[in-house]
């Protein structure tokens, strides 16, 4: 920046200025200063600027597997939205092992990234969670689908339970009494969703054991189906934790001769452009995961900002009904 200041015979403050803060200098010697740095190809230091401004203008972003098309819309969404007002996102996949997703956020606080986003409920541990405290105590840290207390940690989430709750209650309504309920996971969101099965069962009159543990896949939601029909089990409705996994129960009772919606009803979960995929097009429980990324990223830039910031937000699913679900015939 010296050497700008030279050439343009100006002062190192005006050469600063002309980057940072273009604005407020003369155009006459805006436009010299900036034909040099096009000139010598000049690249700013931003570490030496986020020394000076005390800030990088990064946000962390963490999740688990990128894959995965949830996560991969809230991350755009955050990314398209911290762009916006300025500030570059590093991302990085951690993978599921604890020590791993710690070790990632110690990574990040070494970049001198400005705040963190943890997209998934799996970040959470049930071993404990002091790592997450910790980073606290330097950024802000936003979750997004899980909720901890904590000072400087912000819990963006979706009544998950509740978005089950009510399809079980919509299933009920067009007649269904016998319905299983897919878990294929055990985290935050998963116990949260399996906690809304059991509720409404229950508010129903329902059995709410009819709960089977099946693998976070394609594959899993056909082992699922193959599984109720090898234990000779009565069932007119299914509901999955995963779109995904749901598109697989449709495949196997596809293949098993079974007429979705026509002798069993499907219902998925997260509302993803899968749901529009399938045939028949899956209903399909929307845990508003745009908006909760929308969400995180005014709760993150308003706690930067030293704004007055909820710990907690919650928002309210919406099921939305498609071709895989129909009144249950006798």
């Amino acid at each position: 920046m010296k050497d700008i200041a030279n050439l343009a015979g100006v002062s190192i403050a005006t050469v600063s200025r002309v980057i940072n803060n273009p604005e407020k200098v003369k155009p006459e010697t805006r436009e010299k200063v900036q034909k040099i740095l096009e000139q010598t190809n000049y690249v700013a230091n931003a570490v030496a600027r986020g020394l000076v401004i005390n800030s990088m203008r990064t946000i962390g972003v963490l999740t688990v597997d990128i894959r995965d098309m949830f996560f991969a819309r809230v991350i755009y969404t955050i990314e398209r939205g911290f762009k916006s007002l300025g500030y570059n996102v590093l991302l990085s996949n951690t993978g599921g092992e604890p020590e791993e997703k710690r070790r990632y956020i110690q990574v990040m606080l070494e970049q001198q990234v400005d705040g963190l986003i943890l997209v998934g409920s799996v970040f959470k541990e049930r071993t404990g969670n002091k790592h997450i405290l910790a980073a606290g105590k330097s950024v802000p840290v936003v979750l997004i689908n899980s909720y901890l207390a904590g000072e400087n940690i912000y819990s963006i989430l979706c009544d998950e339970g509740e978005g089950v709750r009510e399809a079980v209650n919509y299933l009920v309504k067009m007649g269904h009494r016998d319905i299983y309920y897919f878990i294929d996971t055990k985290s935050f969101s998963g116990l949260a969703k399996l906690e809304g099965f059991r509720r409404g069962a229950r508010e129903n009159g329902l059995d709410e054991t009819r709960v089977l543990e099946i693998p976070r896949s394609l594959e899993g939601g056909e082992e699922g189906v193959h599984r109720l029909r090898a234990g000779k089990k009565r069932f007119s409705a299914i509901i999955t934790g995963e779109d995904l996994t749901a598109a697989g129960a449709i495949k196997a009772l596809q293949k098993l001769g079974c007429k979705v919606p026509g002798d069993v009803s499907v219902i998925g979960f997260n509302n993803l452009l899968l749901a529009e995929m399938t045939t028949p097009s899956l209903t399909s429980i929307d845990n508003m995961g745009e908006a909760m990324a929308v969400a995180a990223v005014q709760t993150l830039y308003n706690a930067l900002q030293k704004n007055p910031t909820p710990p907690k937000t919650v928002l309210t699913p919406r099921l939305v009904t498609r071709e895989s679900t129909g009144e249950f015939l006798a």
